[in-house]
């Protein structure tokens, strides 16, 4: 698709400064512009790259002011917050890029599910017994969708993720390639002979709307009632949530971390990369946890930056490390009094 900068302006409600019938096809790093592409420049350390960038438009602040001369090849479009806009544009071409609305053949759609209108679904997708699909949803190519599943409007889930029976998905959700929704819960119980027997695993998992799922991330479905993931909470790929966890409203967790059956997330949660979080427990709401930290226990107060393992408050381990990384020091200096002292 070609678009002229003051197409662009009007999307965004910019101001063009230079040509406004330049046209662009594509989006392009500041650094890495070239001609017929769109970039934007929102943070103070790439401006060095507006004076020599080969892009045809840049998105920028409206407080920019040059302090040098750009190439005269390039048009600038000046905005209120120039990395919200640029973000406006990508979602605006995302939405651009989505498939038609059609079910590709060969699918399977069982004869008692419900597809909505406008609905996409791919070559070799799998949908089960009285499963509903919103209006709009998005289904890519080798889905498995099981029996009694609902999606939402406007919700996509893309090619290899599979959906397990009973399992809700909200409005406007997005589940990544790999995923797997509703997986049983680790539940085992040793019996008398010392083997685990499994314990069967009957709820279900419920994502609220606006929640994301990413590449190959497990969440399991609960023992009983419902692993729950409220609106807005966002998972990042290659992340494990347990059976009857439950995550509040607008909280988010990084790559590989993981937390354990039956814990309670608190409402703006962050979890950084690696950190793990223990079962039965509750995490207060504006909790941040740094990378690779444990959270062995409940988490009281809200608010904290929490690091570590077990996880204290950041300033707290910042002081611990500083002591910790003196120990050898320390210790020579004991046994230099040690032997001041057995010389006496």
């Amino acid at each position: 698709m070609k678009f002229s900068a003051g197409q662009i302006a009007d999307i965004l409600d910019g101001e063009v400064v230079g040509d406004s019938n330049s046209t662009v096809t594509g989006l392009s790093k500041i650094e890495q512009g070239e001609t017929g592409t769109l970039t934007f420049l929102a943070n103070p350390k790439y401006e060095e790259y507006i004076y020599s960038t080969g892009a045809s438009i840049v998105i920028v602040n409206d407080s920019f002011q040059a302090t040098k001369e750009l190439p005269n090849t390039l048009t600038i479009i000046k905005v209120k917050d120039a990395y919200a806009c640029f973000a406006k544009l990508l979602e605006f071409y995302n939405q651009m890029r989505k498939k038609k609305p059609q079910i590709e053949s060969p699918s399977f759609i069982a004869s008692s599910a419900k597809v909505g209108k406008d609905v996409y679904i791919g070559a070799f997708a799998y949908i089960g017994e009285n499963v509903v699909i919103g209006d709009g949803a998005m289904i890519y190519p080798n889905v498995s969708i099981s029996n009694n599943v609902r999606i939402g409007t406007n919700s996509v889930v893309h090619s290899n993720a599979s959906i397990y029976h009973d399992c809700v998905i909200g409005d406007n959700c997005v589940i990544h390639s790999g995923a797997v929704i509703g997986a049983d819960g680790f539940g085992f119980a040793p019996n008398e002979k010392g083997e685990f027997q499994k314990v069967p695993q009957i709820g279900n998992v419920v994502l609220e709307d606006f929640v994301e799922i990413g590449a190959n991330a497990t969440i399991d479905r609960a023992t009983l009632g419902s692993t729950i993931l409220r609106k807005g909470v966002k998972i990042d790929n290659l992340v494990q949530v347990a059976h009857n966890v439950e995550i509040d409203q607008n909280s988010a967790m990084a790559a590989q971390s993981g937390v354990a059956g039956s814990a309670k997330i608190g409402k703006r949660v962050l979890v950084g990369g690696q950190a793990g979080i223990s079962g039965h427990i509750k995490v207060a709401d504006n909790t941040q946890i740094v990378a690779q930290s444990g959270i062995p226990g409940n988490v009281k107060k809200g608010g904290q930056t929490l690091m570590g393992s077990p996880g204290i408050p950041i300033e707290d381990f910042k002081k611990s490390y500083f002591g910790f990384r003196k120990l050898p020091y320390i210790l020579n200096k004991l046994r230099e009094i040690e032997v001041k002292i057995n010389d006496k």
